[in-house]
């Protein structure tokens, strides 16, 4: 058996527990501390039922997954380390039972809490409930556990937008998120959503507003338990880890890269001179592994809570609009299938502008095509979409049109703590070999791959598909501007003939 490195000797014979752990972050936390920390002793996660599927049907789905490959051809039995109780972040006791709770907290070492609700526009009730008394109640069963040695709080880089510079600090707020957790216990949603706008000023959503809130909130208790706060960026397909391209939802920018290249996002609002925010999820979780071992590591406590801001290397950002053309190159290389027009939206600061386009491209080819399928007698599905997009396009236009600096020395210095050994498997390197254009292509095979199931052996029709798009949207383009011209000329005809 190789010898383990400093960090793997830290994990060895520990007990983890998780919330959270379905999530695309959750998952790829599992993997790695089973594949990379095997010597541990056990990770406890709790999964609420979904669909009518049991807490043991979820785990064995997940299992299945293709991030968990690696585990299950090199070490599959230790995929038997995985507990999994029933469990709610939104529940007392996060839900779980007289005997289950005693287990976890005679058991746990590590607190890993990244429950969470990522609705940007979700209402203040359920973003409360969630995100920062889920945080109370996660830490009321983190401070019985006797073997406590790290309880790491997932955060947000944005939950302190109102600042123009973010350093690794907890900001001061004039809410308290013990009155804010109150309020919402007690009075109903009509009311609160009516007072939501004024309570938020200056954060643009519900959820870096609760976000905010439970920093604090951990902050106060860093006197009494070993509290750690990560704030990652927006978090990107994998890099390298488990598989290079991994991500399983359409949040931050897979769903931006994929719903351009089917060409249903014609319109943004984007500054392109401000550069993009993201960091790979195997960065961030590699970071989240190291922040325990870290801590206890020292010889004495640090005087304030130890906070990272999981954010990429200034020479590692791209401006957005360098982003954007980069993706669309790539994009035009390895298209989507089934695309609903050809991709070649535009990006603009001009709000009238955005919105003209909006209207032409977003919302009547949605009336067109739902009207059709009514006609058809099939299944209306467009104007649903365009609903959600716009939504999810009015909340990111916050962070695409304004520009932040973080501050990340200490995130920094994860990575310069590590030995040598540790670096080869706990890789949060901001200079690889590989560049960022090699990134951006694995991030669109695994949007066609791992969200859309498009596999390769689909890229010549995909192809093909996408040249009849062209000509057609040419052949559609010059049909419009020759009506205009047409329509202009008689009108200009007819003023001088009068």
């Amino acid at each position: 058996m190789p010898e383990l490195t400093p960090v793997q000797e830290f994990y060895k014979d520990k007990t983890i527990f998780i919330t959270g752990a379905s999530g695309f972050m959750g998952k790829v936390l599992v993997e790695k501390l089973l594949y990379s920390c095997s010597a541990l002793k056990e990770v406890i996660i709790i999964v609420r039922p979904k669909r009518g599927k049991s807490p043991e049907v979820r785990l064995e789905e997940m299992f299945k997954l293709p991030i968990f490959q690696r585990i299950r051809e090199e070490k599959p039995e230790v995929l038997k380390k995985v507990t999994s109780f029933n469990g709610d972040v939104t529940y007392e006791n996060l839900g779980l039972s007289g005997e289950n709770l005693k287990y976890v907290i005679d058991n746990t070492n590590i607190v890993f809490h990244m429950a969470a609700t990522l609705k940007l526009e979700g209402n203040l009730k359920d973003a409360i409930d969630m995100n920062t008394t889920g945080t109370r109640r996660a830490l009321d069963i983190a401070k019985q556990m006797k073997g406590l040695a790290a309880f790491v709080h997932v955060s947000t880089a944005f939950c302190n937008c109102d600042q123009e510079v973010m350093y690794e600090k907890v900001y001061e707020y004039p809410h308290k998120p013990e009155d804010l957790m109150r309020l919402v216990e007690w009075m109903d949603v009509k009311t609160l959503d009516s007072i939501t706008p004024e309570l938020l000023k200056p954060h643009p959503n519900t959820y870096t507003y609760s976000k905010r809130l439970a920093e604090i909130l951990v902050r106060d208790h860093y006197e009494t338990m070993p509290v750690i706060i990560a704030r990652p960026s927006i978090v990107s397909p994998s890099a390298y880890e488990p598989v290079p391209g991994w991500v399983d939802n359409l949040n931050g920018p897979t769903g931006l890269l994929v719903g351009a290249g089917k060409g249903v996002i014609r319109s943004m609002l984007i500054d392109t001179r401000f550069k993009s925010e993201v960091i790979p999820v195997d960065y961030a979780i590699n970071g989240l592994i190291v922040m325990p071992y870290e801590f206890n590591k020292q010889a004495t406590r640090p005087a304030s809570v130890p906070i990272y801001n999981i954010t990429a290397a200034e020479h590692r950002k791209m401006q957005w609009g360098e982003a954007i053309e980069m993706g669309k190159k790539i994009g035009y290389d390895y298209p989507m299938e089934l695309c609903l027009w050809y991709p070649d939206g535009c990006i603009t600061t001009n709000r009238l502008h955005h919105q003209i386009n909006v209207i032409l491209f977003h919302w009547l080819p949605a009336y067109f095509i739902d009207a059709i399928l009514f006609l058809l007698g099939q299944k209306r599905f467009m104007l649903r979409v365009q609903r959600r997009i716009q939504i999810g396009l009015s909340v990111l236009q916050f962070f695409s049109m304004r520009s932040w600096v973080f501050k990340s020395p200490a995130f920094d210095g994860l990575w310069k703590s590590l030995t040598p050994e540790d670096k080869k498997i706990f890789n949060m390197d901001m200079d690889p070999k590989e560049s960022i254009e090699e990134y951006m292509l694995s991030c669109l095979h695994g949007g066609r791959l791992y969200l859309m199931k498009e596999t390769p052996e689909s890229l010549p029709r995909a192809r093909r598909n996408l040249k009849i798009l062209y000509v057609l949207d040419r052949f559609c383009k010059a049909v419009i501007v020759g009506l205009l011209v047409y329509w202009l000329y008689n009108r200009i005809a007819s003023f001088i003939s009068a």
